[in-house]
């Protein structure tokens, strides 16, 4: 019988060490730029305090993630808007921030 465990573990999501920086320089690039550079320079410094106060990466993981998702899906999104599609039963995020605010 063996020690090891009948099962592989989950690895947690760990981006390539130059992903922010690609992922910055992909922002810079979009013509969402004046929202998403600032929203994502203020989400990587609280990611990156709540690593130094917690010593885990899990924080930094997540806001990449979150925003190569966001990059990645925003074609199909410009797709959609430019469709024509009605719109109106769905939830408009950025109102909902602003209401935060």
């Amino acid at each position: 019988m063996s020690a090891q465990p009948d099962h592989a573990p989950v690895t947690p999501y760990a981006p390539a060490p130059g992903a922010p920086a690609e992922l910055l320089a992909q922002l810079r690039a979009s013509t969402r730029a004046e929202r998403w550079v600032p929203a994502f320079e203020q989400e990587w410094a609280a990611a990156l305090e709540e690593s130094r106060r917690t010593f885990s990466l899990a924080h930094l993981y997540e806001v990449v993630q979150v925003w190569q998702a966001r990059v990645a899906s925003a074609p199909a999104v410009d797709a959609f808007l430019a469709s024509g599609r009605d719109d109106t039963g769905f939830v408009d995020l950025e109102d909902i921030r602003s209401r935060r605010r």
